[in-house]
């Protein structure tokens, strides 16, 4: 399919780029990766602890003191229309971020830096495609995930009755959700078939980081829309 940004340039190896969810024309978040490479497959980027992003102040609560109701809280912020940003860091783990253009998902690939970066987990976020920018690439996550584990031996669903309150709440479309069931299946097939990144030829399970990148930074136009 083609790329709906196709107009942006590639995106060098290096550089720094941000994935925003942009919710009804206004940023719902952004985070600061680097580039890995940048193909007609696939953009893949990265990010390392501190990297700097910005994200709903409800969610960060949340995350701060482990309680549901800061994300319950979220998604009803976002369904209104009425929510702050603040700025985040990216913690403890470093992802690794396969974005197939066109496609209503990506592939994240979570590494242990503390472990002699052991992958932890396979991470399918179901999300709208992305649409490449000046500054790299908008999408907007619908809230529904497939987690795997390393070995592709098992995996299970997550957030489904987050997603079936964004349903009701008029956050995730009809379209959205006729798309994200096509990209159900089609994921699917790639973690029991071993496609795309999960193939062992991609080399995803023993993918380092490189320290010596500068931790990517947010640019200062990262919340306009």
């Amino acid at each position: 399919m083609p790329d709906p940004g196709a107009d942006h340039p590639t995106f060098a190896a290096g550089q720094t780029v941000v994935r925003r969810d942009v919710f009804r024309r206004r940023v719902w978040s952004a985070q600061a990766f680097r580039v890995v490479r940048d193909t007609p497959e696939a953009l893949v980027v990265a990010c390392r602890p501190g990297a700097e992003g910005l994200a709903p102040t409800a969610w960060i609560a949340s995350r701060l003191n482990g309680e549901n109701a800061g994300r319950q809280q979220a998604l009803l912020d976002l369904a209104s229309g009425d929510w702050q940003l603040a700025r985040w860091t990216w913690q403890s783990t470093v992802l690794l971020l396969w974005n197939p253009p066109g496609s209503y998902f990506s592939v994240n690939a979570f590494y242990d830096p503390s472990d002699d970066h052991r992958l932890d987990r396979w991470y399918v976020n179901f999300q709208r495609p992305l649409h490449r920018t000046a500054i790299g690439f908008d999408t907007f996550d619908l809230l529904v995930d497939l987690v795997v584990a390393p070995d592709r031996s098992s995996w299970v669903w997550k957030d489904e009755d987050e997603y079936a309150q964004a349903r009701r709440l008029g956050v995730v479309s009809e379209t959205d959700h006729t798309a994200a069931e096509a990209a159900r299946e089609q994921v699917l097939e790639m973690v029991i078939r071993g496609e795309g990144p999960f193939t062992p030829e991609a080399g995803w399970t023993r993918w380092r980081s490189d320290p010596s990148w500068p931790t990517p930074v947010l640019p200062p136009t990262a919340a306009l829309p």
